[in-house]
């Protein structure tokens, strides 16, 4: 493998020659670099080939750096490439232009090599760790679906039950970033399922008292599989395995928690769970009518589930119906 192939790829646009030559010097000992001296031919070169970081100049003849920045932000196929102003210009409206645009740095000139090359050094690394946050939560919702394959024709279920998860949460006030990290974790609510036979996960029949014993393993099976990890989002998709069939009046299992002893995300979660599964086709029934699903909910509000929760659901139906039309299987 070729080491230098895999350095990542700055575009430098500067329409001064004097420039490229001096960021030449300052980074091509740990990036491979490309040129532009103008923003037509930056765009040209991001459209062959986008790098990883543009360090881009402001003051350009025909089309300056804020236009350039502005053409790569409106198009869906560049907009996530940082881009770092590298400018003479130092009054605090054009740094505030240029933040506003998308930017995500700006370096004033003459630059400082030190500088520069810490500000790159910084951008990539939050790249790459952007990159690894996505592939997490890519994995944690395969491994969602390997589970939920066992016993449903496709994954749909989970990304209908995940997304139902974040209305509710949104509804009930939870902060948009704890409630999207439950959409997240969501989908690993039935990983236990794994661990079933078959024989009792596809029975189209109604489990006997032993087998249904066995199925109630899944959840606890499902908290040992994700125990013990320093990952936030692991973290709750463990609490979600454990706790998404425990019941408002301490009847449900494994561990027959009582009101709010569950965890509000587990609550959520419950009744997205149940709303979904009366709702879809399973081996061992038809998917019943919103009318009736809703009905249920409404019927086990303070028995099964939250009441305060089965209200907030119920009003949020509109969105609900949303997400159940557009991911069937």
């Amino acid at each position: 493998m070729d080491l230098i192939t895999e350095r990542p790829r700055i575009l430098i646009v500067d329409d001064e020659p004097a420039n490229l030559k001096v960021m030449r010097e300052v980074l091509s000992k740990h990036y491979r670099l490309s040129f532009a001296k103008s923003g037509d031919a930056a765009l040209a070169l991001v459209e062959k080939e986008p790098p990883k970081l543009i360090l881009l100049d402001i003051m350009m003849p025909d089309m300056n750096g804020f236009e350039v920045c502005q053409r790569l932000k409106s198009n869906p196929t560049t907009t996530h490439i940082p881009i770092i102003f590298v400018t003479a210009l130092s009054d605090e409206s054009d740094e505030f232009k240029g933040f506003e645009l998308g930017a995500v740095d700006y370096i004033t000139k003459p630059i400082s090599p030190a500088i520069v090359r810490a500000r790159v050094k910084t951008h990539l690394s939050l790249i790459q760790a952007e990159q690894l946050k996505l592939a997490h939560v890519d994995l944690v919702h395969r491994l969602g679906r390997a589970a939920e394959y066992k016993d449903t024709d496709t994954g749909e279920h989970i990304v209908r039950m995940s997304k139902y998860s974040k209305i509710l949460a949104l509804a009930y006030g939870m902060h948009e970033e704890h409630a999207e990290l439950l959409k997240q974790a969501a989908p690993m609510h039935d990983i236990g399922k794994i661990g079933i036979p078959d024989a009792i996960l596809l029975k189209p029949g109604k489990l006997t008292a032993s087998e249904f014993d066995y199925m109630k393993e899944h959840a606890q099976i499902g908290a040992q599989i994700l125990e013990n990890s320093s990952s936030p989002l692991l973290q709750l998709a463990h609490l979600l395995a454990i706790e998404h069939h425990e019941k408002w009046d301490g009847s449900g299992y494994p561990n027959g928690l009582q009101g709010k002893n569950i965890s509000i995300e587990g609550r959520i979660v419950a009744i997205a769970d149940v709303f979904d599964a009366l709702t879809s086709k399973r081996p061992y029934k038809e998917p019943w009518p919103i009318e009736d699903a809703l009905k249920f909910l409404q019927e086990q509000a303070g028995v099964h589930f939250d009441p305060e929760l089965v209200h907030l659901f119920t009003a949020q139906i509109d969105a609900i119906m949303d997400i159940y039309s557009t991911y069937q299987n």
